[in-house]
């Protein structure tokens, strides 16, 4: 019967969850020691993102793509002819 209520203890959440002190995770532990000698700059909520380089125009992405496929059209169509097929 003992052994039973051992085994119930040791799952019984609210009684883990009333105990008088709670450790700190590992992660709160590192960051509190970091902070501590090293406190973090405060940070907007939502910060605009780094600048990025100059996009390129849409005219040229869609050249690019022309190109690639009138490339690749012309190389099949010089392939067909050598073929003696």
């Amino acid at each position: 019967m003992a052994e039973q209520d051992d085994w119930e203890r040791e799952f019984d959440h609210a009684w883990v969850n009333s105990a008088e002190h709670k450790e700190p995770s590992a992660r709160a532990r590192m960051l509190a020691a970091r902070w501590k000698e090293n406190p973090p700059e405060p940070a907007p909520f939502r910060a605009d993102p780094d600048p990025v380089g100059p996009r390129r125009s849409s005219w040229v992405s869609t050249a690019v793509v022309l190109g690639c496929v009138a490339a690749v059209i012309v190389l099949l169509g010089y392939a067909q002819l050598r073929s003696p097929y």
